[in-house]
C-alpha cells in the first residue's frame, strides 16, 4: 500500500525535476555565444520535453483503465 502512495509524490517530483532542467537548457542556450552549444542545449531541451511529455501520457490514469479493460497487451 504504502508503494502505491508514494507514486504520485515521486512523479511530481520528477516533472518538477524535468521542469527545472528544461529551463536551465533553455537559458543556457540563451546566453550561449557559442553556435554549436546553442543547437546542443536546445536539442537537450527538446528531448527532456519529450521524455516529460512521454512520462505524462504513459503514467496517467488512461493506461490505468485500459488495464482493467483488459487490453494491456
Amino acid at each position: 500500500m504504502e508503494a502505491r502512495s508514494q507514486r504520485p509524490k515521486d512523479r511530481e517530483g520528477v516533472i518538477s525535476l524535468l521542469n527545472v532542467t528544461i529551463e536551465a537548457m533553455n537559458l543556457a542556450k540563451e546566453i550561449s555565444s557559442i553556435t554549436p552549444a546553442k543547437a546542443a542545449f536546445g536539442s537537450v531541451s527538446a528531448l527532456l520535453t519529450m521524455v516529460k511529455v512521454s512520462l505524462l501520457l504513459f503514467c496517467d490514469d488512461l493506461l490505468q483503465i485500459h488495464t482493467y479493460l483488459g487490453q494491456d497487451g
